[in-house]
């Protein structure tokens, strides 16, 4: 994979982001979740101007990037919580900064001042990534919730967040 290309998400990229979305669960670091949701609880769940997808030069869908309001409470109108996953094909090739960085320009364009996110403290990788792209950890919620996949264990989950310098 040479180059990534960076486009909306559309409805015809619902195969590949959920089967990518499922390759992270099914490693998992990724997520509570242990099994990918239809399409139409994904689409319903995330913001529509605000979802991305990196294509490889055979216009593969690589990885993506979508975010969820945290709130419906007007006062929280400008924080959103993040979603990034990456085919473990592309992985550790910069497609998780490349989305993140489109994430970056589309919510501060549309005024949103905080992207939070949640990560398992064993999924380093996806901890440096966000680090890079400006994001700092918050604190630790310890024993946040049960991983059903991994025999109810509880589980920490790192808490970030990415503070805009542009919308303020």
């Amino acid at each position: 994979m040479s180059t990534v290309a960076i486009r909306a998400m559309r409805p015809e990229d619902a195969d590949a982001v959920l089967t990518i979305y499922q390759a992270g669960l099914d490693s998992g670091l990724a997520s509570f979740e242990a099994h990918a949701s239809s399409w139409p609880v994904f689409d319903a769940a995330k913001l529509s101007a605000h979802r991305f997808v990196a294509t490889d030069d055979g216009d593969r869908v690589v990885g993506w990037v979508a975010v969820s309001a945290v709130s419906s409470r007007c006062v929280y109108a400008g924080v959103v919580e993040h979603s990034v996953y990456v085919d473990p094909a592309a992985q550790r090739r910069g497609v998780g900064r490349v989305l993140l960085d489109a994430l970056i320009r589309s919510t501060e364009a549309a005024g949103v001042w905080t992207i939070q996110a949640g990560v398992f403290p064993e999924n380093v990788a996806s901890l440096a990534l966000h680090h890079r792209a400006g994001f700092r950890t918050v604190g630790i919620q310890e024993r946040l919730g049960r991983h059903a996949a991994q025999g109810s264990r509880w589980r920490d989950v790192v808490f970030l967040e990415r503070r805009s310098p542009v919308v303020q």
